[in-house]
């Protein structure tokens, strides 16, 4: 009975602690694991940069487009972008013509 006696009274001065180890531990697990965590963070993070430069070149592609569609403005033609336009549409080319036959790009 001794025995039962003296684990029982040390174990008023352990519970605490190892509750306490055990909840710090569970939150540490958390701050770099959870759904709000450092590791969640940090791939929010790659991703948002994956973005912007995903932002950027489609930015970059659409002012390109915009300058052919402005030079294709009827109160503003540009007569070598309407023969380039008109050669393509038509698959029309001169005699000494050199014909480069490049692959579309695919969207996603």
């Amino acid at each position: 009975m001794g025995l039962i006696t003296e684990i029982r009274a040390r174990a008023r001065f352990v519970v605490g602690p190892v509750l306490g180890i055990c909840a710090v531990g569970y939150f540490a697990y958390h701050v770099v694991h959870g759904d709000r965590g450092l590791i969640a963070w940090w791939n929010i993070k790659q991703r948002v940069v994956a973005a912007k430069e995903a932002a950027t070149q489609t930015r970059g592609e659409r002012q390109g487009l915009e300058k052919r569609v402005r030079l294709l403005n009827p109160g503003s033609l540009d007569p070598d972008m309407l023969e380039e336009r008109a050669m393509l549409m038509l698959n029309y080319g001169y005699k000494d013509d050199i014909v480069i036959l490049q692959e579309r790009k695919r969207r996603k």
